[in-house]
């Protein structure tokens, strides 16, 4: 789990892909907020198009790479979550979450988390990745 949360903190811009209301993929970019309980929080606004795609189908992937051309792919099930105090969190860890959303009790404002998460870092230098059930 510290590797990953690592990987994720230092490469701030993740690629989160849902599958659409059309069936088809999409990809947009994200970013890892915490890790709480050994769950890896995210979080939106429950009027975007992601959060539709989300409700219809919670299987997610994200993928990011870093400077030196190592890269994490992570998926799971969302899952998500009213707790006020990861909310609260989020909004003191995330200067941009705060600016969007001013306050944890926003009723626009979404947390979730990925259920029965796997993820793989890897990289170019010949050996297997690193797989980690989360």
């Amino acid at each position: 789990m510290n590797e990953v949360v690592k990987f994720l903190k230092e490469n701030p811009v993740q690629y989160f892909a849902t599958v659409g209301l059309d069936g088809k993929p999409k990809v947009r970019p994200f970013q890892f907020m915490l890790e709480k309980e050994g769950n890896l929080y995210f979080c939106t606004n429950n009027k975007k198009d992601v959060f539709a795609q989300l409700q219809k189908c919670p299987y997610v992937e994200i993928s990011t790479s870093s400077p030196k051309f190592a890269w994490i792919r992570l998926n799971g099930k969302v899952v998500f979550s009213n707790d006020m105090e990861t909310k609260k969190a989020i909004i003191e860890n995330s200067s941009l979450v705060k600016s969007l959303y001013k306050s944890a009790e926003n009723p626009i404002f979404e947390i979730f988390y990925l259920k029965d998460a796997k993820a793989a870092i890897a990289d170019f230098s010949g050996n297997p990745p690193k797989e980690y059930a989360l």
